[in-house]
Protein backbone atom coordinates (compact mmCIF):
# COMPACT_ATOMS: atom_id res chain seq x y z
CA UNK A 1 0.00 0.00 0.00
CA UNK A 2 1.34 3.40 -0.99
CA UNK A 3 0.77 6.02 1.66
CA UNK A 4 -0.42 9.45 0.53
CA UNK A 5 2.15 12.20 0.88
CA UNK A 6 1.30 14.48 3.76
CA UNK A 7 1.25 18.17 3.06
CA UNK A 8 3.98 20.22 4.69
CA UNK A 9 4.31 23.89 5.55
CA UNK A 10 7.30 26.17 5.74
CA UNK A 11 7.79 29.58 7.25
CA UNK A 12 10.15 32.52 7.15
CA UNK A 13 13.79 31.93 6.38
CA UNK A 14 14.90 34.28 9.18
CA UNK A 15 13.45 35.67 12.41
CA UNK A 16 14.03 38.60 14.74
CA UNK A 17 12.67 40.32 17.83
CA UNK A 18 10.09 42.86 16.67
CA UNK A 19 9.24 44.43 20.02
CA UNK A 20 9.98 44.31 23.75
CA UNK A 21 7.90 45.09 26.81
CA UNK A 22 8.57 45.20 30.55
CA UNK A 23 6.83 45.41 33.91
CA UNK A 24 8.44 45.63 37.32
CA UNK A 25 7.00 45.24 40.78
CA UNK A 26 5.47 48.43 42.14
CA UNK A 27 7.36 48.32 45.45
CA UNK A 28 11.01 49.38 45.87
CA UNK A 29 12.65 47.26 48.58
CA UNK A 30 16.02 48.50 49.82
CA UNK A 31 18.78 46.41 51.36
CA UNK A 32 18.08 48.03 54.73
CA UNK A 33 14.48 46.81 54.47
CA UNK A 34 15.55 43.14 54.38
CA UNK A 35 18.96 43.06 56.08
CA UNK A 36 17.71 42.56 59.64
CA UNK A 37 16.22 39.04 59.41
CA UNK A 38 19.39 37.70 57.71
CA UNK A 39 21.69 39.48 60.19
CA UNK A 40 23.30 41.41 57.37
CA UNK A 41 23.77 44.98 56.14
CA UNK A 42 23.43 47.13 53.06
CA UNK A 43 27.21 47.08 52.63
CA UNK A 44 27.44 43.25 52.79
CA UNK A 45 24.63 42.77 50.26
CA UNK A 46 26.13 45.30 47.84
CA UNK A 47 29.61 43.79 48.07
CA UNK A 48 28.43 40.18 47.69
CA UNK A 49 25.74 40.65 45.04
CA UNK A 50 25.77 44.17 43.59
CA UNK A 51 22.12 44.62 44.55
CA UNK A 52 21.21 48.09 45.80
CA UNK A 53 17.46 47.55 45.79
CA UNK A 54 14.94 45.16 44.28
CA UNK A 55 11.46 45.63 42.83
CA UNK A 56 8.65 43.56 44.31
CA UNK A 57 4.94 43.44 43.64
CA UNK A 58 2.17 44.14 46.13
CA UNK A 59 -0.02 41.39 47.57
CA UNK A 60 -2.76 41.76 44.96
CA UNK A 61 -0.41 41.77 41.96
CA UNK A 62 0.37 38.38 40.44
CA UNK A 63 2.83 37.19 37.81
CA UNK A 64 0.10 37.17 35.17
CA UNK A 65 -0.68 40.84 35.86
CA UNK A 66 2.95 41.73 35.22
CA UNK A 67 2.91 39.55 32.11
CA UNK A 68 -0.12 41.38 30.69
CA UNK A 69 1.55 44.78 31.06
CA UNK A 70 4.80 43.61 29.48
CA UNK A 71 3.01 41.79 26.65
CA UNK A 72 0.84 44.74 25.66
CA UNK A 73 3.91 46.97 25.43
CA UNK A 74 5.78 44.39 23.34
CA UNK A 75 2.83 44.07 20.95
CA UNK A 76 2.59 47.85 20.63
CA UNK A 77 6.30 48.17 19.84
CA UNK A 78 6.06 45.31 17.33
CA UNK A 79 3.08 46.95 15.66
CA UNK A 80 0.94 43.81 15.63
CA UNK A 81 -2.37 42.80 17.20
CA UNK A 82 -2.73 40.06 19.77
CA UNK A 83 -4.95 38.06 17.39
CA UNK A 84 -1.99 37.78 15.01
CA UNK A 85 -0.03 35.70 17.51
CA UNK A 86 0.44 32.09 16.49
CA UNK A 87 1.67 30.98 19.93
CA UNK A 88 2.28 32.29 23.43
CA UNK A 89 5.14 30.89 25.51
CA UNK A 90 5.50 31.93 29.13
CA UNK A 91 8.48 30.97 31.22
CA UNK A 92 7.62 31.06 34.90
CA UNK A 93 8.17 29.22 38.17
CA UNK A 94 5.75 31.40 40.12
CA UNK A 95 2.30 30.81 38.68
CA UNK A 96 -0.30 30.78 41.45
CA UNK A 97 -1.50 27.28 40.46
CA UNK A 98 0.11 24.10 39.19
CA UNK A 99 -2.39 24.05 36.33
CA UNK A 100 -3.79 25.53 34.13
CA UNK A 101 -0.94 27.50 32.59
CA UNK A 102 -0.26 31.17 33.11
CA UNK A 103 0.12 31.38 29.33
CA UNK A 104 -3.48 30.38 28.66
CA UNK A 105 -4.78 33.04 31.05
CA UNK A 106 -2.44 35.60 29.51
CA UNK A 107 -3.70 34.75 26.01
CA UNK A 108 -7.26 35.43 27.11
CA UNK A 109 -6.44 38.66 28.92
CA UNK A 110 -4.61 40.21 25.97
CA UNK A 111 -7.12 39.04 23.38
CA UNK A 112 -5.04 36.33 21.71
CA UNK A 113 -7.55 33.46 21.96
CA UNK A 114 -7.41 30.82 20.44
CA UNK A 115 -3.60 30.96 20.10
CA UNK A 116 -1.88 27.89 21.55
CA UNK A 117 -0.33 28.78 24.89
CA UNK A 118 1.84 26.93 27.37
CA UNK A 119 4.29 27.49 30.21
CA UNK A 120 8.00 26.67 30.20
CA UNK A 121 9.52 25.53 33.50
CA UNK A 122 13.18 26.31 32.95
CA UNK A 123 13.71 28.92 35.67
CA UNK A 124 16.40 31.47 34.81
CA UNK A 125 17.07 29.92 31.38
CA UNK A 126 13.37 29.96 30.48
CA UNK A 127 13.41 33.11 28.35
CA UNK A 128 16.25 31.80 26.17
CA UNK A 129 14.39 28.49 25.85
CA UNK A 130 11.33 30.44 24.72
CA UNK A 131 13.33 32.42 22.15
CA UNK A 132 14.75 29.17 20.75
CA UNK A 133 11.29 27.66 20.39
CA UNK A 134 9.74 30.81 18.95
CA UNK A 135 12.52 31.02 16.35
CA UNK A 136 11.85 27.43 15.26
CA UNK A 137 8.06 27.97 15.19
CA UNK A 138 8.33 30.94 12.86
CA UNK A 139 10.88 29.32 10.55
CA UNK A 140 8.89 26.07 10.36
CA UNK A 141 5.65 27.90 9.53
CA UNK A 142 3.93 26.81 12.72
CA UNK A 143 3.36 30.48 13.58
CA UNK A 144 4.01 33.85 12.00
CA UNK A 145 4.42 35.71 15.28
CA UNK A 146 5.16 34.28 18.72
CA UNK A 147 4.98 36.03 22.08
CA UNK A 148 7.73 34.98 24.51
CA UNK A 149 7.32 36.09 28.13
CA UNK A 150 9.33 35.65 31.30
CA UNK A 151 7.09 36.44 34.27
CA UNK A 152 7.88 35.99 37.95
CA UNK A 153 6.62 36.96 41.36
CA UNK A 154 9.50 35.45 43.29
CA UNK A 155 8.69 37.37 46.46
CA UNK A 156 5.98 34.73 47.06
CA UNK A 157 8.80 32.20 47.44
CA UNK A 158 11.35 34.30 49.33
CA UNK A 159 12.00 33.44 52.98
CA UNK A 160 12.97 36.58 54.93
CA UNK A 161 15.58 34.68 56.99
CA UNK A 162 17.25 32.90 54.05
CA UNK A 163 20.85 34.04 53.40
CA UNK A 164 21.38 32.01 50.22
CA UNK A 165 19.10 33.65 47.64
CA UNK A 166 15.91 35.20 49.01
CA UNK A 167 17.39 38.66 49.57
CA UNK A 168 18.26 38.76 45.85
CA UNK A 169 14.80 38.07 44.51
CA UNK A 170 12.55 40.53 42.70
CA UNK A 171 9.29 40.54 40.73
CA UNK A 172 8.72 41.46 37.12
CA UNK A 173 7.93 40.39 33.58
CA UNK A 174 9.59 40.90 30.22
CA UNK A 175 8.05 40.09 26.84
CA UNK A 176 9.29 39.81 23.27
CA UNK A 177 7.43 39.39 19.97
CA UNK A 178 9.29 37.12 17.56
CA UNK A 179 8.44 37.18 13.87
CA UNK A 180 9.78 36.95 10.32
CA UNK A 181 12.80 38.91 9.15
CA UNK A 182 14.60 39.66 5.89
CA UNK A 183 17.95 38.86 7.52
CA UNK A 184 19.09 36.68 10.44
CA UNK A 185 18.04 38.22 13.75
CA UNK A 186 18.35 35.19 16.06
CA UNK A 187 21.32 32.83 15.98
CA UNK A 188 21.23 29.08 16.65
CA UNK A 189 20.75 28.41 20.35
CA UNK A 190 23.23 26.60 22.57
CA UNK A 191 21.22 24.99 25.36
CA UNK A 192 21.20 22.05 27.72
CA UNK A 193 20.93 20.80 31.27
CA UNK A 194 22.91 19.13 34.05
CA UNK A 195 20.57 17.22 36.34
CA UNK A 196 23.49 16.00 38.45
CA UNK A 197 23.31 19.43 40.11
CA UNK A 198 19.54 19.25 40.53
CA UNK A 199 19.75 20.18 44.22
CA UNK A 200 21.96 23.24 43.76
CA UNK A 201 19.04 25.66 43.27
CA UNK A 202 15.41 25.01 44.08
CA UNK A 203 12.78 24.72 46.77
CA UNK A 204 13.61 23.91 50.38
CA UNK A 205 10.68 21.48 50.66
CA UNK A 206 7.96 19.98 48.49
CA UNK A 207 4.28 20.82 48.30
CA UNK A 208 3.64 17.30 49.60
CA UNK A 209 5.79 18.02 52.65
CA UNK A 210 3.84 21.20 53.26
CA UNK A 211 0.51 19.42 52.81
CA UNK A 212 1.39 16.57 55.16
CA UNK A 213 3.37 18.60 57.66
CA UNK A 214 0.38 19.64 59.76
CA UNK A 215 1.92 23.04 60.34
CA UNK A 216 5.45 21.81 61.12
CA UNK A 217 6.70 22.42 57.56
CA UNK A 218 6.77 25.96 56.19
CA UNK A 219 5.53 27.01 52.76
CA UNK A 220 8.24 25.95 50.24
CA UNK A 221 10.66 28.77 49.41
CA UNK A 222 13.72 29.15 47.20
CA UNK A 223 17.26 28.40 48.34
CA UNK A 224 20.59 27.69 46.69
CA UNK A 225 24.08 26.33 47.29
CA UNK A 226 25.83 29.60 46.56
CA UNK A 227 29.39 28.37 45.95
CA UNK A 228 28.25 25.49 43.71
CA UNK A 229 26.13 27.81 41.59
CA UNK A 230 28.81 30.50 41.43
CA UNK A 231 31.53 28.11 40.25
CA UNK A 232 29.22 26.47 37.71
CA UNK A 233 28.02 29.80 36.37
CA UNK A 234 31.44 31.39 36.07
CA UNK A 235 33.38 28.48 34.59
CA UNK A 236 30.85 26.33 32.74
CA UNK A 237 28.49 29.06 31.53
CA UNK A 238 31.36 31.19 30.21
CA UNK A 239 32.12 28.22 27.93
CA UNK A 240 28.48 28.10 26.81
CA UNK A 241 28.53 31.82 26.09
CA UNK A 242 31.63 31.36 23.94
CA UNK A 243 29.95 28.46 22.12
CA UNK A 244 26.98 30.71 21.36
CA UNK A 245 29.33 33.27 19.81
CA UNK A 246 31.00 30.53 17.78
CA UNK A 247 27.77 29.07 16.35
CA UNK A 248 26.61 32.61 15.53
CA UNK A 249 29.83 33.08 13.57
CA UNK A 250 30.92 36.22 15.39
CA UNK A 251 33.54 37.34 17.89
CA UNK A 252 33.05 39.23 21.14
CA UNK A 253 34.31 42.50 19.66
CA UNK A 254 31.39 42.46 17.19
CA UNK A 255 28.84 42.60 20.01
CA UNK A 256 26.99 45.75 20.92
CA UNK A 257 25.82 44.28 24.23
CA UNK A 258 26.16 41.37 26.63
CA UNK A 259 22.94 40.52 28.50
CA UNK A 260 23.36 37.66 30.96
CA UNK A 261 20.81 36.43 33.46
CA UNK A 262 20.90 38.88 36.34
CA UNK A 263 21.92 36.42 39.03
CA UNK A 264 24.70 38.26 40.80
CA UNK A 265 26.91 41.21 39.83
CA UNK A 266 30.06 39.26 40.67
CA UNK A 267 29.05 36.54 38.19
CA UNK A 268 28.36 39.17 35.51
CA UNK A 269 31.77 40.79 36.09
CA UNK A 270 33.56 37.45 35.93
CA UNK A 271 31.71 36.57 32.72
CA UNK A 272 33.03 39.74 31.11
CA UNK A 273 36.59 38.78 32.06
CA UNK A 274 36.24 35.20 30.85
CA UNK A 275 34.84 36.34 27.49
CA UNK A 276 37.44 39.12 27.19
CA UNK A 277 34.74 41.61 26.30
CA UNK A 278 36.12 44.90 24.99
CA UNK A 279 35.05 48.15 26.62
CA UNK A 280 32.87 48.90 23.60
CA UNK A 281 30.42 46.16 24.64
CA UNK A 282 27.60 47.41 26.88
CA UNK A 283 26.96 45.04 29.78
CA UNK A 284 23.48 44.78 31.30
CA UNK A 285 23.53 45.32 35.07
CA UNK A 286 19.82 45.56 35.80
CA UNK A 287 20.24 43.46 38.94
CA UNK A 288 21.42 46.55 40.84
CA UNK A 289 17.93 48.05 40.98
CA UNK A 290 15.58 45.21 39.97
CA UNK A 291 17.09 42.17 41.68
CA UNK A 292 17.11 38.61 40.38
CA UNK A 293 13.82 37.98 38.55
CA UNK A 294 14.67 34.52 37.15
CA UNK A 295 12.95 34.04 33.76
CA UNK A 296 12.14 37.75 33.50
CA UNK A 297 15.69 39.00 34.06
CA UNK A 298 17.05 38.92 30.49
CA UNK A 299 14.12 40.71 28.80
CA UNK A 300 13.92 43.21 31.67
CA UNK A 301 17.65 43.89 31.44
CA UNK A 302 17.40 44.24 27.64
CA UNK A 303 14.49 46.66 27.95
CA UNK A 304 16.36 48.77 30.52
CA UNK A 305 19.57 48.80 28.48
CA UNK A 306 17.80 49.95 25.32
CA UNK A 307 15.98 52.67 27.25
CA UNK A 308 19.29 53.92 28.64
CA UNK A 309 21.27 53.37 25.44
CA UNK A 310 18.88 53.60 22.44
CA UNK A 311 21.84 53.74 20.06
CA UNK A 312 22.36 50.00 20.72
CA UNK A 313 19.20 49.24 18.71
CA UNK A 314 20.06 47.14 15.66
CA UNK A 315 23.28 45.87 17.23
CA UNK A 316 24.13 42.32 18.26
CA UNK A 317 23.57 41.11 21.82
CA UNK A 318 24.72 37.88 23.42
CA UNK A 319 22.14 36.69 25.95
CA UNK A 320 22.57 33.73 28.27
CA UNK A 321 20.28 32.29 30.94
CA UNK A 322 21.26 29.71 33.55
CA UNK A 323 19.74 28.38 36.74
CA UNK A 324 17.72 25.73 38.51
CA UNK A 325 17.80 22.35 36.83
CA UNK A 326 20.55 23.04 36.29
CA UNK A 327 19.61 24.40 32.87
CA UNK A 328 21.17 26.85 30.45
CA UNK A 329 20.54 28.53 27.11
CA UNK A 330 22.31 31.18 25.04
CA UNK A 331 21.92 32.88 21.67
CA UNK A 332 22.93 36.03 19.83
CA UNK A 333 20.09 38.34 18.81
CA UNK A 334 19.71 41.59 16.93
CA UNK A 335 18.41 44.17 19.38
CA UNK A 336 15.02 45.63 18.32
Amino acid sequence: MTLPILKQISGARFTRIHGLGAARGDLVVSNDDIAGPIDSSDEWIRQRTGVIERRRAGKDVHAVDLAVTASLEALAHAGIRADQLGAILVSTISNTVQTPSLAALLADRIGATPAPAYDISAACAGYTYGIAQADSFVRSGLAEYVLVVGAEKLSDFAKPTDRTISFLLGDGAGAAVIGPSDSPGISPTVWGSDGSKWDAVGMDSTLGDYRDGAGSVDWPTLRQEGQTVFRWAVWEMAKVAQQALDVAGITSDQLAAFIPHQANMRIIDEFAKQLKLPESVAIARDIAHTGNTSAASIPLATHALLKERPELSGGLALQIGFGAGLVFGAQVVVLP
